[in-house]
This record gives structure tokens, C-alpha cells and sequence, in this order.
């Protein structure tokens, strides 16, 4: 089988410029699928670290409740009030910051990314959900119970191949960033 196929490539009648072209032709289609992978891979990337430079900013931004906690023997955002202690959060803009990070524009509801040069949309992103979970009043010390921020947003990048729009790519971004007391 082997050699049959390989007499054409032998053969100097011209026989075998057709099973070459096929050939080089399957190694670009293939060539192209994987960079269209690797392009898809790039972007979810780069917005998951948008989003996390975000939420990092954020639990930067509560450090000085979270240290009030601290220094009292807890490891949340607490403010002491009288003989009590109140919970203080500060929630930030983290859309504001990953429109910053990334040169998003909002439109219709959805934070685009536009190619420089045209009007082609390279992502969207939409449906940011955060969820900030103080550390427990008079916790027993447990690596567990700390400031934490967990976040997702929704993702969709146009997807192509062979000079086709194929349906977009759509996932859900998770991060998570907390505060833990080094002392």
C-alpha cells in the first residue's frame, strides 16, 4: 500500500505533482486549525488575566479593613466600632479595570474589543459575577476562613477557519484572589 502510494512520488512522468499539492494543501488546512486553536487559547488567557489583575486590585483595595482584622486577630474587613466590630468592604469597579487593562469599549451591554484597523470584533465579555466572602468574626485561625473575592465573567471570540465564520467560542472565565495575613 505503502509503495503505491509512494511510486507516484517516484515516478518522473508528472504523476505524482497532484498527490504533492494534496499533501502541502492538508498541511496548511492543518497549519491553520492549530493556530486558530492557539489564537482562541492567546485570548482566553489574556482575559483571564485582565480579570485577575482586576480582582487583585480589588482585595488590594480592602487591605487596609482587612488589616484592622489582623491586627484584632482576625483575617477580614472589619472596621471596630465602639465594642463591636462591623463588617467594611470596598467592592471597586472591576469592569472599569478590565476595560483599562484590555482597551475595551461598552456597547449594548457587552465590553468589545475591536480590531485597531477595522471594525471586526476580536471578544466580547459580559456577565461579570462576583462573589466577596469576608473571613469569619473570632475564627480559630483556619488557613480556610480568609478574605476572599471569587469572579467570573462570560467570554465569546468569533471563530474562522478556512475564510468561514464558524459559531463563536463562548466560555465562562473563573478567578479567584484572596488575602491572607503573612504575620
Amino acid at each position: 500500500m505503502i509503495r503505491k502510494l509512494m511510486h507516484p512520488l517516484k515516478n518522473n512522468h508528472g504523476n505524482g505533482y497532484p498527490l504533492a499539492v494534496a499533501i502541502t494543501l492538508i498541511l496548511v488546512m492543518i497549519f491553520t486549525g492549530i493556530s486558530e486553536y492557539f489564537r482562541l487559547m492567546i485570548v482566553a488567557q489574556g482575559v483571564r488575566d485582565a480579570l485577575q489583575d482586576a480582582v487583585i486590585s480589588t482585595v488590594v483595595e480592602n487591605y487596609d479593613d482587612v488589616y484592622h482584622g489582623v491586627r484584632e486577630g482576625y483575617s477580614g474587613g472589619y472596621q471596630p466600632i465602639a465594642e463591636d466590630f462591623e463588617e467594611s468592604i470596598d467592592y471597586g469597579d472591576i469592569y472599569d479595570k478590565i476595560d483599562n487593562i484590555l482597551g475595551l469599549s461598552v456597547e449594548n451591554g457587552y465590553h468589545i474589543k475591536r480590531a485597531s484597523d477595522t471594525t471586526e470584533i476580536q471578544f466580547r465579555i459580559w456577565n461579570l459575577n462576583v462573589d466577596i466572602e469576608n473571613a469569619p468574626l473570632a475564627t480559630a485561625d483556619r488557613a480556610g476562613d480568609r478574605f476572599k473575592i471569587d469572579s467570573t465573567i462570560e467570554l465569546s471570540v468569533p471563530v474562522s477557519f478556512g475564510g468561514k465564520l464558524l459559531p463563536p467560542m463562548r466560555i465562562k472565565v473563573k478567578n479567584s484572589a484572596g488575602y491572607t495575613p503573612k504575620f
